[in-house]
Parts: structure tokens; sequence; C-alpha cells
């Protein structure tokens, strides 16, 4: 039998070690908590619209807290840092470019849609009237630099070196310019602003809605290619966790699906 001290130390012993497991308990399951927000980067409507419709759609027990970014940069640099889950703001060449510039992790895990890239003009109705010594503002990144080059050599506004993937061409890979075309290369993001000075404008429809444009409606060359369909983004170490497949159902469920096919110039691509 206990003494009375020995019996008074024990029930102390075991009431703090009870306590203590608690209080670790909660704790564990404040964690638990947290690790279940997750939280997607985008950076402007319809991508951002797509979000929330995920956030409506996500099974029992996440959630998905829209994070609004100003660039396209940033959203796969919070990603590749851990400080966000995950982006919807980029097709996966995007990707692919920023990881191989910056060390990147970052995985496409979802196709969500398609949309209608286009060049649009405030001064000329039409690609034949493009005046010799027009310039034409382009993306300055990669990927959608070579989707905008290529555009304008399937017009045979320009010619690319045939032995360079035309995905792949900078100016340098244009052998003959028969315009003597003047080319400006900027960010995504001041491509509206080239708008009002270049004679010829690359850009994305949510981008150019700023300025009442639509692809159908203004687009003087417009393509839809699936290779350069919008992707939900995470890090490898997170690409097949029960998360992201929750995030996956989320941005490919009836709710996004209903967003998409609001909108005129984007179509589903799942």
């Amino acid at each position: 039998m206990l003494s009375s001290r020995a019996h008074r130390g024990f029930v102390f012993t075991l009431a703090a070690a009870l306590l203590f497991a608690g209080c670790s308990s909660a704790g564990e399951s404040d964690q638990d908590a947290q690790d279940r927000v997750l939280k997607i980067a985008a950076v402007q409507s319809p991508m951002t619209d797509v979000v929330k419709a995920a956030g409506e759609a996500i099974e029992d027990g996440y959630e998905i807290e829209l994070v609004e970014v100003s660039d396209y940069v940033t959203t796969n640099v919070i990603v590749n840092e851990g400080d966000v889950y995950g982006n919807f703001s980029q097709h996966e060449p995007f990707m692919e470019e920023f990881n191989a510039k910056n060390d990147g992790s970052l995985v496409a895990v979802q196709p969500v849609y398609n949309f209608v890239i286009a060049f649009y003009s405030k001064t000329v109705d039409s690609i034949d009237a493009l005046p010799e010594g027009g310039v034409v503002a382009i993306a300055d990144d990669s990927s959608n630099r070579g989707r905008a080059l290529k555009l304008l050599a399937d017009e045979g506004i320009i010619t690319l070196d045939p032995d360079v993937d035309p995905y792949a061409s900078t100016v340098d890979d244009i052998i003959e310019n028969p315009k003597n075309i003047e080319f400006l290369e900027v960010a995504i993001s001041a491509l509206n602003a080239a708008y009002d000075e270049a004679d010829l404008v690359f850009q994305w429809p949510s981008h150019i809605a700023a300025l009442g444009l639509t692809p159908e409606e203004d687009g003087l060359i417009t393509e839809l290619d699936e290779a350069f369909a919008l992707h939900l983004v995470v890090t490898d170490e997170h690409a097949d966790s029960a998360a992201t497949e929750a995030l996956k159902a989320a941005f490919s469920s009836p709710e996004v699906r209903e967003v998409i096919e609001s909108n005129g110039t984007i179509e589903v691509a799942f």
C-alpha cells in the first residue's frame, strides 16, 4: 500500500501527465486542422473564380483559401518555398521554365481549362494591313514568346528557322521578316499597356478583358492549344498526397465546370 505522501505524489504525477497529454493532443489537433486549410494562389479572374468554385466543391475535412497574387512568378515562388500549398495560374510550359530557372520542384497535377490566345490591334483590322516597320508586342517569357512567334509564322508574317522548335523560338530565330517588324518583349501583365502603342499585341483573354476585348470578337489571330491548358500546380512533395487528391477532385468538379462553361473565352480541359 502506498503511504499518504507517496499516494499524493502519485496522484499529482498522474494528473500532470494527463494534463500534458491533453495539451499535446490539442496541439496536434490544431496543427492537423491547419494542414487541412489548403492555400491556393491565383492572379486574377477567371483563375480566382475557379479557385473559389473548387472551394465550394472540396470534400469534407478540407478547406481552400484563395491567396490573390499580383504576378505569375510570385505565385510559383510562394508555392516552391512552401508559403502556400499550390497555385492555379499557369500552363505547364510556363511552370517548367520556372523550375529550370529556379531549381523548382513544381508539378502540374490537374488540367482545368484551355483558353483562346490572340493578337489584337488598335490600329489595323486585319493581319494583312500590318504596316511596314510595325511594332509587335509579345510576352517575354520563353513559353509564351515561342507561342506568339509560332502564331505569326503560321500566318506568314515571319519565317522561323526550321531547325528550331517553334515553341522554343526567340526573335533571333527569325530568318525572314519581310515587313521589318520590330518586336517589343514585355511581361504578360504589361502587355495591355502596350496595346495603345504597338500595332499588334499578343495577350491572354483574362488580361485583355480589362480593355473590353475578347479573342472571339477582336482577335486578329487566334489559337487554342491543349498543350497550354491551365493546371493546378503543387510541389513534387505533395503531388501524391491525400490533400492533393482532394484538390484534383475539387478542380474537376461540376462547380468548376459551371464556372468555365459560363465564360466564353475558356474551355473545360478535364
